[in-house]
């Protein structure tokens, strides 16, 4: 997404033009027995989390919180925080916080979306998960008919796990459960399946994969999340997975000293692709699969996670510049 707000210029120099909004999209893929095979497998692929901001002095307490242009739900969302996710609060106004997240972005909270970490990170090495599910639901206690959940988490949501040698035990089936404790003190419970304690980074080929997983997930403009992204989040979750922090908006993207320019006929697999009137003007990005596809989030006629073919009206006009991670 590219978005109207303030940007940390130490973090992304290239954000110095008013930024365009993207719009754009592209036909549904219609799969075979191999893609099918694929999404099969692609679950046992773990997740790598949003990371924490250095120096991080709140944690964000919903499944996924607003970030918005200036202190006012009437104002425009530049992108979103998810649970669970340490960030850098700049100033509070009212009932407002302007926070920074680890990619540079900064934006508007209302501040019952966050709590205060007192010095003490949520979810610190060792006692993190991860979420791997596209939603995992958190109950509170080990059972699922009983209550309803507590939360349900977006993938890449962390939790903190709750270990406890003196606790009573648990239920015979206790082992496909893990006790977690949640940002504002709770306790609850997670299922094991859903959740990994792996950071390990994916190669590209584990992420083309995984790329495939979130197919139909809707569009939603600032989304981050398997809630709905937007193009460019969309983009920055898949690099992410790679161990790769890149900027959040696609004009930054296309412009970030992390890349490589690549011509169209020297394309790979895992090379971002940028649409727009211009390559001054970026106003949509993807990912390239190969074989003329690239996969991308938009609002070209339905929303959502979708893979085009490169050769097809609109896209093969509004290709303006690819780009490859260093």
């Amino acid at each position: 997404m590219i978005a109207n707000m303030i940007r940390v210029q130490a973090v992304h120099p290239a954000a110095n033009a008013a930024p365009q909004r993207m719009r754009a999209g592209a036909r549904r893929f219609h799969s075979g027995f191999s893609f099918m095979l694929l999404l099969l497998l692609v679950p046992l692929i773990p997740a790598r989390a949003q990371k924490p901001v250095p120096g991080a002095d709140l944690v964000v307490a919903r499944p996924v919180i607003e970030m918005y242009r200036s202190a006012s739900a009437n104002s425009d969302v530049v992108s979103q925080a998810l649970c669970g996710t340490d960030v850098l609060s700049i100033e509070k106004q009212g009932g407002w916080y302007h926070i920074r997240t680890a990619d540079g972005y900064a934006g508007w909270i209302q501040a019952s979306d966050a709590q205060s970490l007192h010095g003490t990170p949520y979810a610190a090495e060792g006692q993190a998960l991860r979420v791997t599910a596209l939603s995992a639901n958190v109950y509170r206690e080990p059972d699922v008919t009983k209550h309803a959940p507590l939360l349900r988490l977006p993938w890449e949501s962390r939790l903190e796990t709750q270990l406890d040698t003196q606790a009573k035990p648990q239920p015979a089936d206790s082992g496909r459960w893990i006790q977690v404790r949640l940002v504002d003190g709770q306790t609850g419970w997670v299922q094991r399946g859903d959740v990994t304690a792996s950071f390990a980074p994916l190669n590209i080929d584990d992420m083309l994969a995984l790329a495939h997983r979130f197919l139909g997930i809707t569009y939603t403009w600032g989304g981050v999340s398997t809630f709905g992204f937007d193009c460019s989040g969309f983009t920055q979750m898949l690099e992410r997975q790679r161990g790769i922090e890149m900027p959040r908006d696609a004009d930054l993207q296309a412009a970030w000293n992390g890349v490589i320019e690549v011509n169209r006929k020297d394309l790979k697999p895992g090379d971002l692709l940028f649409f727009g009137g211009s390559a001054e003007h970026i106003t949509h990005t993807g990912m390239y699969i190969g074989n003329g596809e690239f996969i991308h989030d938009t609002t070209h006629d339905h929303p959502g996670v979708q893979i085009s073919r490169l050769d097809d009206m609109p896209w093969t006009k509004l290709l303006v510049a690819a780009r490859r991670i260093k």
